[in-house]
């Protein structure tokens, strides 16, 4: 756990009693769609099917409906995100916000490995920074609730479990915690760990994913060659 911005409970009522919501535009679940739209994809998908001969397992609607749940999810993942950094900046502004990293921490390594050890005080609210790296994590001592895009997630040490590359996440500490990472890599100045497995923003994730992306490309484009 990176957290970037942190209250203790009389913060975080006062943010509730101003009405600081989580996130600062309307949900848009999906773009609109151009009239017609499905009804022109389908004449694609029917007319290349035909062209190359193709024999489909699933039927145009099938293949509609899930390109849709993709659209669904892909847009509510950006209004989480946004949701988060919105609140986060909000939270910086409060008068006590307490910063950037306040609290105790012990730095670890191993072969290849950093290990960061994490003690929070009993009724803290922490936004945490976002991860490059899919990385585990351990609660050793504590409860905590995260608001995840699925909802509110109640953990109790002893706890473990992996957090994914991209993640940002709200936490509200009920009781003193103690959450320790492990993360994959070689160096040992903790600035340079930082650049290493820290994302500035969304955008460098985003980055990150399309330069995946695009090397699963060339090395499939290389094997069929």
């Amino acid at each position: 756990m990176f957290p970037v911005g942190v209250a203790t409970l009389p913060i975080a009522a006062a943010i509730a009693d101003k009405g600081a919501k989580l996130s600062t535009k309307e949900p848009t679940l999906l773009d609109p769609l151009e009239p017609g739209a499905k009804e022109k994809a389908k004449e694609q998908f029917d007319r290349i099917t035909k062209n190359l001969d193709i024999k489909h397992y699933f039927s145009f609607d099938e293949a509609w409906d899930y390109m849709m749940e993709k659209r669904l999810a892909k847009q509510k993942l950006e209004n989480f995100r946004d949701g988060i950094v919105a609140f986060e900046e909000h939270l910086k502004s409060v008068p006590g916000a307490l910063g950037e990293d306040p609290f105790p921490l012990a730095h670890t390594f191993a072969d290849g490995m950093y290990i960061r050890q994490l003690t929070v005080p009993p009724q803290t609210l922490t936004v945490t920074k976002i991860h490059k790296q899919n990385h585990p994590f351990f609660l050793l001592k504590g409860t905590i609730s995260i608001l995840t895009e699925e909802g509110v997630k109640k953990i109790t040490a002893p706890y473990s479990g992996i957090t994914k590359a991209g993640t940002k996440r709200i936490i509200w500490h009920h009781d003193e915690v103690i959450f320790t990472t492990v993360h994959s890599t070689k160096e040992t100045d903790l600035e340079k760990i930082e650049d290493e497995i820290i994302a500035k923003d969304f955008n460098e994730i985003d980055e990150i994913e399309n330069d995946k992306i695009k090397t699963f490309i060339d090395v499939i484009a290389k094997t069929e060659a």
